[in-house]
């Protein structure tokens, strides 16, 4: 009997360099008839318990506390009445300064008896930017109202920007301002002090120390300065010396106009009009940003999801590549599981070695990844047309662009919407050095922030099963 609907419980976990929260949520698939694949998408997705926001917990040495961390996630579990044997699927995140400190896999084990349930994923500075976008949902507005959207997400420790248009992260941005870079304890002393706060204060020429007291009017005199660096980066590009000093990134790469701008994170909850007080200077920041609004020059929309501008889980389905056009090299050992995708935007119509190694290059940092430093799969929408030429020039990119993977022997894992793969795969194997370790897969539709699992092939080695682990994230 084939089934057509399938109901997962999933897990979204996140942990920032400020705050840690997770949320249950129950997910819905249905079949797509009238995919070529018999897909499965999502079609209701229904959050059953937001959990605690809690400080993340930092030892003395100022790594994760992954002791109370996990007690902490477990104790939620607890609290929503839900096994952790019952999770189907999810999504642990870990980001901002948290992402240097520990493994995204410790927790996801400590938390799951299957750990291959959940993807585990420790997000850089470009990465967390697009996840913000994506959960914030300026990503799926740009694609529903045809703008172009720039979006800063301002947490404890860093605002991460990026430009979203026609339903795609298109850059992406992060610099060190946050609310909780500077703290204060019930007696108003310095409980709090990052490296980045310490730089401002520099610049300022003010001089202050954990355990010092700090009058209003300096942490105003620091909140101030920062709005104004992190507006600079968000009309960039950054040309002062201090924003020099915070941008952690890259420059946004600026499309010709930005059609709106807008604000998640827990800073922007006071943006849009909440109040409350959290001991550290996020109010503060948040009144500075809203000074400068007027400077920008399209209008601020409000982001349905602020604070919880996060994923709530993660949806897997399975689907079957064509058995006519999968191209495997028979040295490689399946199965493969929780491959981070990375879309690559090459165009047909640029087609050139510096292009080809360009959007590569542009795929890896916008995952913070290094190529040659992991196992990742390409995916690529529409890059090159079937003829003799036009192929073995994009061969011989792709050999380029991926010289240190090839080099190391790692798999090669290049995958296209298009029906095109085993003639990509041929063709590669007969004009580029890459004859070995390559895994060509079409009629996949897949994106940023997937990740796949590639299981034995069927068929005669023709049909491969493919489970894509799609991160979900709020409804609009």
């Amino acid at each position: 009997m084939e089934i057509n609907r399938i109901e997962l419980l999933s897990v979204g976990i996140d942990v920032g360099s400020a705050t840690s929260h997770l949320v249950f949520s129950n997910l819905i698939l249905v079949r797509d008839e009238m995919s070529p694949t018999l897909r499965f998408n999502i079609e209701e997705r229904k959050v059953i318990y937001e959990g605690r926001i809690i400080d993340t917990p930092f030892l003395e040495d100022k790594t994760i506390d992954i002791d109370e961390l996990t007690a902490f996630f477990k104790k939620e579990y607890e609290h929503a009445g839900i096994d952790p044997a019952a999770i189907q699927t999810g999504a642990v995140i870990i980001t901002g300064e948290s992402a240097k400190k520990h493994n995204a896999p410790q927790i996801a084990e400590a938390l799951s008896k299957d750990a291959g349930k959940l993807v585990a994923a420790t997000a850089g500075p470009n990465f967390e930017s697009l996840l913000a976008a994506m959960g914030s949902g300026a990503t799926a507005r740009s694609k529903d109202h045809n703008k172009t959207i720039l979006s800063c997400d301002i947490g404890g420790g860093t605002s991460n920007l990026a430009v979203s248009k026609n339903g795609e992260v298109v850059s992406t941005s992060c610099i060190s301002v946050g609310g909780r870079l500077l703290a204060l304890d019930s007696e108003e002393r310095i409980c709090r002090l990052a490296d980045p706060a310490v730089k401002v204060m520099q610049h300022l020429g003010l001089d202050y120390e954990i355990g010092d007291r700090i009058p209003k009017q300096d942490i105003e005199k620091i909140a101030s300065q920062m709005a104004e660096v992190l507006f600079e980066v968000m009309k960039g590009p950054a040309k002062s010396a201090l924003a020099r000093q915070l941008i952690l990134t890259d420059n946004l790469d600026f499309p010709s106009t930005i059609d709106e701008y807008l604000f998640s994170g827990g800073v922007a909850e006071f943006i849009y009009g909440c109040n409350g007080h959290y001991n550290d200077m996020g109010g503060i920041l948040a009144d500075k940003i809203r000074s400068l609004i007027p400077k920008l020059k399209s209008p601020v929309v409000e982001a349905i999801h602020k604070i919880r501008a996060t994923v709530i889980g993660a949806g897997a389905y399975s689907l079957s590549v064509s058995g006519s056009s999968g191209f495997m090299d028979a040295k490689l050992t399946l199965p493969m599981r929780n491959i981070p995708v990375l879309r690559v935007d090459v165009e047909h119509t640029q087609l050139s070695v510096d292009h080809v190694v360009s959007r590569v290059s542009m795929a890896f940092q916008r995952h913070d990844l290094v190529e040659g430093q992991e196992i990742v799969a390409l995916f690529f929408k529409d890059p090159v047309r079937v003829n003799y030429p036009a192929l073995e020039l994009f061969a011989k990119s792709m050999e380029t662009a991926l010289a240190d993977s090839i080099a190391k022997g790692m798999p090669i894992i290049l995958i296209f919407e298009k029906d095109i793969a085993c003639s990509v795969g041929n063709v590669i194997r007969r004009e580029t050095g890459l004859k070995t370790n390559l895994l060509s897969l079409d009629e996949l539709s897949l994106n940023d922030g997937d990740w796949i699992d590639i299981s034995e092939p069927l068929v005669g080695r023709q049909v491969f099963p493919v489970t894509v682990k799609s991160l979900i994230f709020p409804t609009n």
